[in-house]
């Protein structure tokens, strides 16, 4: 429990004091968030905050598993165009597309896929034009 603040003392002195102290006892180190930005006071209250933070830190998704395979498809495809050669490019479709081929065998509850397997040589071309 901390002390009371000595009669005469100033409230800000007595405060700056008790945070001088707790800093030489090593109190304020190893602090989680520690240099990590504040969140944005602009932002509108949102009662679930901490649940969401323990979800991003958990890596926890909060899609259905047909929209975050959707969503993975999208990234896969941009990987793939970004990719830096062919071989590179037939293994990351022909992963996304095995995915996709057992989602559309096997669907999960929640919404559609909306996605076919990926046709490789048609990445390929694309991927051929956007290298120049």
């Amino acid at each position: 429990m901390t002390e009371r603040k000595p009669p005469g003392v100033s409230f800000e002195s007595w405060v700056d004091k008790q945070i001088r102290d707790a800093r030489e006892r090593g109190e304020f180190e190893d602090l989680p968030g520690l240099g990590e930005p504040l969140p944005d006071d602009l932002a509108p209250y949102d009662e679930l905050w901490w649940v969401k933070g323990k979800m991003h830190k958990e890596g926890i998704a909060v899609l259905p598993p047909a929209l975050a395979l959707r969503k993975e498809a999208e990234d896969a495809l941009e990987k793939a165009y970004r990719a830096p050669s062919e071989t590179a490019v037939r293994r990351i479709v022909t992963e996304i597309n095995e995915k996709i081929t057992k989602m559309l065998l096997m669907p999960p509850p929640g919404p559609p896929l909306g996605r076919r397997p990926y046709d490789v040589d048609e990445v390929l071309r694309e991927w051929r034009l956007r290298r120049g």
